[in-house]
């Protein structure tokens, strides 16, 4: 009977029914662990029986003719070097047969993944079959090839719609992130850069650079302040343009101000126009021979500063000094943020439950009351995702600090200068640099996982604490 399978749900039951399917199973499913076709056969499934031997087939071609030219080498990601070697039969100088550290990490990768589908496919494979062999001994009708199609398209078309995104994922998502991960485990820089130069593995040698140890602590010590600003600039991102969208909302409602439509409308202008081009006019307004230095010249506020020990040069750094950029920065995100808090609050506002609100006035609850204890509450319920998803973009916003802070931000700490990272980087955009101006995937792909890391921690921490869900009766 059929209830030989596990009815178990998730990697337990598979593998249960696995091991049942291969231990009850007839000759038929047993010759399937070789030949994936056989179990059809013997049901004269013969469509779906071409199609397994085919697959297999597949596999085994990709096997010998694709993977095995690059899956042995894995071990040492390759050891012949490029080279030029004169040819005596053509006189000409031309490139040996080399290997191609990149390429061969990258498919042999691929070969892994092809490989695990492949085993996952041929053990639901075995287990299919056993399902016919006991629906055939307890003689029930067993359905053939169009049956299966149409069910395909009726009752399992999530199967056959989810089917190419799920490849999609696999292919551009996947298989990226596990080569980013592998990387990390090498030497890959701009010294050992494929095809003339070969990379090999090191273990955790760039770890233990990025934490502080080996030869320099340079990236250590750079890492410890990027990844301070980061969180820094994170929270005060993510709170500011919050705190003060709820604000900017509550004090258009009210009906002391006049003509809310019309600052709403001019409040929504920055959205309307795209970030980076508000970036870079910012950038110049406020860099060091712009607008705003002009300003501050003519009225003396830049001569004030100076004399106060403030600034020592004849402008105002508010770009390119330490500590003044990270200002000025946490404040042109709150002009470019703010508006579109506004919209999401006043969206919320719109729908907070009248009775409580109703309830709060008849108590004698003042506006302050009303705010505190059920205003924000219900804020932080419908918005808390949306917080939680803020913080973490922020964590990796590349366009602010980029278009505010490129090629006007200089270092002049030695040990970040030799680290190719500035005060007023976040890891994202030191990762950039390394992989765009220095080559160092090495540590680029270090650092993108200490990203992947800090933003799952923190998102999984929230989830848990902050957004519970059982709040939601509260508010019906």
């Amino acid at each position: 009977m059929e209830d030989h399978l596990s009815e178990k749900s998730g990697i337990s039951g598979f593998f249960s029914n696995f091991g049942t399917a291969v231990a009850k199973g007839d000759w038929a499913v047993k010759l399937t662990l070789l030949w994936w076709g056989a179990g059809y056969a013997r049901r004269k499934q013969f469509v779906k029986a071409l199609i397994m031997t085919a697959l297999e087939a597949g596999v085994i071609a990709f096997t010998f003719l694709f993977a095995m030219q690059y899956v042995p080498k894995f071990g040492t990601l390759g050891t012949v070097q490029a080279e030029q070697v004169f040819n005596m039969a053509t006189m000409k100088s031309e490139w040996n047969d080399y290997d191609n550290s990149f390429l061969i990490l990258l498919f042999s990768l691929f070969s892994f993944v092809v490989w695990a589908a492949a085993i996952v496919v041929w053990m639901r494979n075995v287990v299919n079959v056993y399902r016919l062999q006991l629906q055939a001994e307890a003689g029930r009708h067993v359905n053939s090839f169009p049956e299966d199609l149409r069910t395909y398209l009726d009752e399992k078309f999530h199967v056959t719609l989810l089917s190419l995104p799920v490849l999609g994922v696999v292919v551009f998502t996947i298989i990226p992130i596990l080569l980013l991960i592998l990387v990390a485990f090498t030497n890959y820089d701009q010294q050992h850069m494929p095809p003339t130069n070969l990379f090999s593995w090191v273990g955790l040698n760039n770890f233990i650079s990025l934490f502080g140890g080996g030869v320099t602590a340079n990236f250590g010590y750079a890492f410890a302040r990027v990844l301070g600003w980061t969180l820094v600039w994170a929270l005060f991102s993510t709170l500011t343009t919050y705190i003060g969208g709820i604000f900017m909302s509550l004090l258009l409602n009210s009906k002391m101000v006049k003509w809310p439509k019309l600052w709403r409308t001019l409040f929504m202008v920055t959205i309307a126009v795209p970030q980076f081009v508000s970036l870079l006019l910012m950038r110049n307004f406020f860099s060091n021979g712009g607008i705003m230095n002009t300003i501050c010249a003519d009225i003396g506020l830049t001569g004030f500063l100076r004399d106060i020990g403030l600034i020592s040069t004849s402008y105002i750094p508010f770009l390119s000094a330490n500590g003044w950029a990270h200002v000025m920065i946490i404040l042109i995100n709150i002009w470019i943020g703010v508006p579109y808090q506004m919209l999401i609050a006043t969206g919320v506002l719109m729908n907070l439950p009248g009775d409580q609100l109703e309830s709060a006035r008849i108590d004698g609850a003042n506006p302050y009351q009303t705010f505190r204890h059920i205003t924000m509450p219900y804020m932080l319920f419908v918005t808390g995702p949306a917080l939680v998803t803020d913080f973490v973009k922020n964590i990796n916003n590349f366009n602010v600090i980029y278009l505010l802070t490129q090629d006007v931000f200089t270092t002049t700490n030695q040990a970040m200068a030799n680290a190719q990272a500035r005060e007023v980087d976040l890891l994202t955009t030191w990762l950039f640099t390394l992989t765009q101006d220095y080559y160092n995937y090495k540590m680029a792909s270090v650092i993108g996982i200490m990203i992947f890391v800090i933003c799952a921690v923190f998102t999984l921490i929230a989830f848990n604490f902050m957004i519970r869900g059982d709040k939601e009766e509260g508010y019906q």
